[in-house]
């Protein structure tokens, strides 16, 4: 079949108009180059994939500039499909097509924003290689087909790629997409460079392939409840007090990282967070997250003290790497109770961490011109790393790992030593998860996560109004979870968490969510406000199976099978969800994870308190019965809750108990 027949076959396609060249406007960060590493057929077949978005008579002038991106970047990014001018989240009533499709758009963009995208030209939203989508081809046939669709269509998406619009019906969902699902031999992080080079799969991340990120207010009550509760556990401190006076060391401040330094303020601690780029401090530090920079310890460690002095709270960036301040820290003796880190280090070799010894800009420069030479100071450093960690832990510091691969890079660098056997990591590590050892326990058995909304009108007083009628729906009296989410919502306006779209998170269980949600459709019924984007972060209690993070604190065996990812998206289609989204990678590297994603698109009708009774609700439990299903006390507990509340409706299996020492005395 020739091209004319193919064009006419199509209603829905790119232009046969060339666009015009993009200027890259100055001080906006740039991906690095990911290297060019392809062999000649494989370059071919990079070329031929990234044409097939665009019609013949554009072939002879576009492929020598994608064959210059590959060699370059390492990726085909298609620079001049970008639209012209700033991409942002703007109110729904701005885009084209039915509601629910003009709400994606709303996300999709939003995920692309100066202010939030990690390097928006490239299309990566967070996480060093968390993209939206691969190219900016796929992003303009994404935007006409949310453009046309119908109630009655799906538009499905592969990898980036927009498969096509199917027929349906109005109950399904309105998108469904996959992310980097590879074929078990091919899992691993070598042939996943090699096929996103090729053009074939996309690292969606979490929230970044699945279009729910909110910025990084996204992560900020997460990392308000782990320190609170680190600080409860590890410290003694009592649950109706925050982390005052208590120092806090982590790194990174970009992304979901930049969560960071505004959560040790509003947890009331003092924390000092190192960066090695000094855009992502700028950035910060220009919306107010973080209060005081500095590349001088010395200087740093005066803040502290100061701060700790007169019982206040603050943030400080530490423009450098976080191994020479936690060396820094060692050499002179000073008590730091709270340890943690949130490099990239899912994509460790891929700039994610900067290696002691050297600057951010030459790391830049090693990973486009010498891979292995950048390896060997990765390996070196986070030997370094690991050996400082040691030392103040054995001083009495507490360190966790939070859920950023940090751990397992550690052990791939050679330092077998902090795997718990020595050997392998199958029984996990010498240090906890976060997940492992605070939120996986507190939270995620009891059914808590983290639950997000968008109003998507972009209106000030629509967010108002959806905090104070969330904060109705919560009981504080009920727990410390819910006492902590109280506090968290009633001071978010004045903690200015908001980048990008109106948007806000809040852990809450099942109860929580459906109680809530109901509420907003009502409101949104009666003309109050406007339509809500409902979602949460994939790293939640059902959302996904990851060892290394939110199924660390699984000991049956099952914390490395994906079934429960699986079937939650399974489920989430099953019960018309808007958006269902199913991902490898997210946060912890390819092979590591498997994670499902969702959105809620409400619009005020009986149809919507439908989804939201039978999908969140199964969105949520369905997570709580694996947890019960590996003998978590606190997932055992809710369950039991659960199959009395719906007696009748449905039941989850229960385990019974075993006597382990009878067990122990027949092996």
């Amino acid at each position: 079949m020739n091209n004319q027949q193919i064009n006419e076959a199509m209603i829905v396609k790119l232009s046969n108009e060339l666009p015009a060249q993009k200027e890259f406007q100055p001080g906006i960060r740039r991906a690095p180059s990911r290297g060019y590493f392809l062999n000649q057929k494989e370059t071919l077949i990079a070329l031929k994939n990234a044409l097939r978005y665009i019609p013949e008579e554009l072939h002879q002038t576009l492929a020598p500039e994608f064959l210059n991106e590959l060699k370059t970047m390492g990726r085909i990014y298609g620079y001049r499909y970008r639209p012209e001018g700033r991409i942002y989240g703007k109110p729904i009533d701005e885009y084209k097509g039915i509601p629910q499709a003009r709400a994606l758009q709303v996300m999709i963009d939003n995920n692309l924003d100066f202010d939030i995208a990690l390097y928006p030209y490239e299309l990566v939203t967070y996480g060093e290689t968390g993209q939206v989508c691969q190219n900016w081809m796929q992003y303009q046939l994404i935007k006409k087909y949310l453009e046309v669709m119908t109630e009655d269509q799906t538009l499905v998406v592969s990898s980036g790629h927009p498969l096509g619009l199917f027929p349906s019906r109005p109950e399904a969902p309105r998108v469904i997409s996959t992310n980097g699902l590879i074929i078990g031999k091919w899992d691993n992080p070598e042939d996943f460079k090699r096929l996103t080079a090729l053009g074939v799969a996309n690292y969606g991340q979490m929230t970044a392939g699945g279009w729910m990120y909110i910025g990084p207010q996204g992560i900020v009550h997460g990392t308000y409840i782990t320190l609170l509760n680190a600080g409860r556990k590890y410290l003694n401190i009592p649950a109706d007090k925050d982390l005052k006076g208590v120092y806090f060391i982590s790194s990174g401040l970009g992304g979901m990282s930049g969560a960071q330094s505004k959560a040790v303020e509003i947890a009331g601690g003092i924390g000092i967070i190192a960066e090695v780029d000094k855009s992502r401090i700028d950035t910060r530090h220009s919306q107010g997250w973080v209060s005081l920079v500095s590349d001088d310890l010395a200087q740093i460690v005066k803040w502290m003290k100061e701060y700790k002095e007169m019982g206040k709270t603050v943030s400080i960036a530490y423009h450098g790497n976080v191994v020479d301040l936690l060396e820094y820290i060692d050499t002179n003796n000073i008590d730091v109770p709270l340890i943690s880190d949130q490099t990239s280090c899912h994509a460790v070799y891929e700039g994610g961490y900067t290696p002691a010894g050297i600057s951010f800009d030459e790391g830049r420069r090693l990973i486009k011109e010498d891979q292995d030479k950048f390896k060997q100071l990765v390996d070196e450093s986070l030997i370094r790393h690991f050996n400082v960690i040691k030392k103040l832990t054995n001083k009495g510091s507490y360190f966790w790992d939070y859920g950023n691969s940090f751990m397992a890079s550690i052990f791939d660098a050679g330092e077998k030593s902090i795997a718990k056997n020595g050997t392998d990591t199958n029984e996990g590590f010498i240090w906890p998860s976060y997940v492992e050892d605070i939120m996986g326990p507190i939270c995620f058995d009891n059914g808590y996560g983290p639950f997000r909304w968008v109003c998507l009108s972009g209106k000030d007083e629509d967010l108002r109004k959806t905090d104070k009628a969330a904060m109705n729906c919560i009981d504080p009296e009920r727990c410390s979870l819910d006492r902590d989410n109280y506090h968290w919502i009633a001071t978010a306006e004045e903690n200015k968490l908001v980048v990008g779209t109106k948007a806000r998170i809040l852990y809450a269980d099942e109860e929580g969510r459906v109680r809530i949600a109901l509420k907003f459709n009502e409101m949104i019924r009666k003309g109050e406000i406007g339509p809500i984007m409902l979602g949460r972060d994939h790293h939640d209690v059902s959302g996904t199976d990851s060892p290394f993070r939110e199924t660390s604190n699984i000991y049956d065996g099952s914390n490395v099978t994906a079934d429960m990812a699986t079937q939650c998206f399974a489920g989430n289609v099953a019960r018309g969800m808007t958006l269902v989204v199913l991902s490898n990678g997210g946060g912890v590297g390819i092979g590591r994870s498997i994670n499902g994603g969702n959105g809620i698109v409400l619009d005020g009708s009986k149809r919507m308190d439908d989804v939201i009774m039978s999908g969140l609700s199964w969105d949520v439990m369905g997570g709580v019965a694996r947890r019960n299903w590996a003998r978590n006390e606190n997932a055992i507990q809710t369950v039991v809750d659960w199959n009395n509340k719906h007696k009748g409706q449905g039941q989850i299996t229960i385990p019974f108990n075993c006597d382990e020492d009878y067990l122990n005395s027949l092996i």
